[in-house]
């Protein structure tokens, strides 16, 4: 089978961030580069926070409690996990599980953007705050999630327009049960918006 393209020029970046000096006090305390997996050629790409120790031990984004609610939301709307490209916007483990810093953020920032740009989804999908800040500085996740927004970002050097739709990190479900329903109820969504696309 030939080397999709996609892959090589993701492998080529993935290879570019280790080699890099890319937040190298958050390299230093993790255990491996958590880059993304998935189909290259999907059409929804899910964006978390940050690697958690599951993550950083198998270097697979969403292996824990949450990436089993994040497999069950995907069944739920018909799509199995290996349909779609999953990362985090920081791709070392913070320390102790803390939430990323800004400076960490913005220093993956422009390697998210080039993931995406080679990916090309119909939509992006954030999980939690942290990512979804990013893409959407006003969002007030408790006021915006589920909402699909179409932002301009500079993606491969020229500006373009992507669907951004913000929703709660799966672990928010884990401890609040009420957000379970409010989650799954909003990923019915995204059928919808790849219809409209």
């Amino acid at each position: 089978m030939p080397v999709n393209n996609k892959d090589e020029e993701l492998d080529q970046l993935r290879q570019y961030i280790e080699n890099s000096a890319v937040a190298s006090q958050l390299k230093s305390s993790a255990t491996q580069l958590v880059f993304g997996s998935g189909n290259t050629d999907a059409d929804v790409v899910f964006i978390g926070e940050a690697p958690g120790k599951q993550e950083d031990i198998t270097g697979e984004p969403f292996v824990g409690a949450s990436g089993k609610f994040l497999n069950e939301m995907l069944a739920s709307i018909g799509v199995q996990r290996s349909d779609v490209y999953i990362t985090n916007i920081v791709k070392y483990r913070p320390p102790d599980n803390r939430d990323p810093t800004k400076p960490e953020k913005q220093a993956f920032w422009p390697h998210l953007l080039s993931q995406i740009a080679i990916i090309r989804p119909k939509i992006v999908v954030t999980l939690g705050r942290h990512p979804g800040e990013a893409f959407l500085p006003e969002l007030i996740i408790s006021k915006h999630h589920g909402q699909p927004t179409q932002i301009k970002v500079e993606l491969g050097g020229r500006e373009e327009t992507i669907t951004v739709l913000p929703l709660y990190h799966p672990a928010a479900a884990l401890y609040n049960g009420k957000l379970r329903q409010t989650l799954l109820d909003d990923f019915q969504s995204i059928p919808k918006i790849l219809a409209d696309n």
